[in-house]
Formats: C-alpha cells, sequence, structure tokens
C-alpha cells in the first residue's frame, strides 16, 4: 500500500510498511493467528466433568427413600446428611407395640440409652457412595436387637432391592447380610 508523504510539497510516493490488523489498530487480536480449538477443548471438557459429577450423584442417591426390612417389620429412612448417608426408623409394625408404645432400645449397651423408643432411632451412619464400585460404604449400623454396632456397607441390587452386609473387625467376609425392599 502506497501513500503519499506527508509533506505536501515533496510529490514522491513512500511504501507503507504492512503491519498486522492488531497492530495497526484494526482489531485488538489477530482472529486469523488466535487459535479457538483448546478454548474448545476447555468447554468440552467443563461440559463432560459437570454431566459426570451430576450423573455420579444421581447413582448416589439412588440409596435415599425408604425401605421395608427383609421381613416387613421396619421401614426404614436413609436420606443424605452432610454428604453421607443416615438412616432412621421410622415405622414399625404394630404387633411390636407394647401397650401402644413402640419399644424400646433395651439391648443397647449404655444404660442411658435403654428407655428411648426405636421409632426414630438412626441405626445407620457414615455411608459414603464409591462411584467405582458401586456401592456405599464405610458406614456403620445399630443392631437394636443385639444391641451391637456393625461396620457396614451396602448395594443396590436392583433399583427396588438394597442389599447390606454388617461386619465385625473390618472383615467383610465375617458378617451378616440382610436385602431392604424399597417401599411404595
Amino acid at each position: 500500500m502506497k501513500r503519499p508523504c506527508r509533506n505536501a510539497s515533496q510529490t514522491s510516493i513512500i511504501k507503507m510498511r504492512e503491519l498486522p490488523a492488531y497492530q495497526t489498530g484494526r482489531h485488538p487480536i489477530p482472529l486469523k493467528t488466535f487459535n479457538f480449538n483448546w478454548m474448545k477443548r476447555v468447554v468440552i471438557l467443563l461440559f463432560l466433568s459437570f454431566w459426570t459429577i451430576a450423573v455420579i450423584a444421581q447413582e448416589a442417591d439412588k440409596v435415599t427413600g425408604i425401605w421395608w426390612n427383609d421381613v416387613k417389620e421396619i421401614k426404614l429412612k436413609i436420606e443424605q446428611k452432610d454428604g453421607k448417608y443416615i438412616g432412621t426408623i421410622i415405622y414399625m409394625i404394630p404387633e411390636k407395640y407394647i401397650d401402644g408404645k413402640s419399644p424400646k432400645d433395651d439391648k443397647n449397651p449404655d444404660e442411658k440409652l435403654r428407655d428411648r423408643p426405636l421409632v426414630g432411632l438412626q441405626i445407620l451412619t457414615g455411608l459414603e457412595y464409591d462411584a467405582k464400585k458401586k456401592e456405599w460404604k464405610d458406614g456403620t449400623i445399630y443392631d437394636p436387637k443385639s444391641g451391637n454396632t456393625y461396620s457396614c456397607f451396602a448395594w443396590l441390587g436392583n433399583n427396588d432391592l438394597l442389599k447390606m452386609k454388617g461386619f465385625v473387625a473390618g472383615i467383610r467376609l465375617l458378617g451378616r447380610s440382610t436385602e431392604w425392599y424399597r417401599a411404595e
């Protein structure tokens, strides 16, 4: 590109130096040299990360709800609290009531707690979801029939069947399994 000299008395024409667009002030960023591929990758990576987190959260919450124990005498409400899953007895069949009152936690090793009713008692605590194994682990379960507390883990057999295993001494093989059925 050529332009006349600034000095009007001169008639010679000098060649202007070719400058990139971003140096001439026409555009702040050189769009032809700017690589948008990395931005696309970052956006896709962020989207996939959020999607994966949402899917894992949905899988983890499948355990929440109300469950019947294996002999359909007790309903347990499992919910998430502070990032962990807990279970509370919310119902007991009337045949278990004594003089119209909920049975007491009379087998508890702590004598001060033996007068508390079983309905409303939190028996499941601290379960955390492990997405790789598709199970809830590192929890404890209290057995009101014996007064013992066991380490436990749980997994879904299907959407309406929760399998739970309580064990002792950190050895999963030393324990007892129960099945809980989703209440409708």
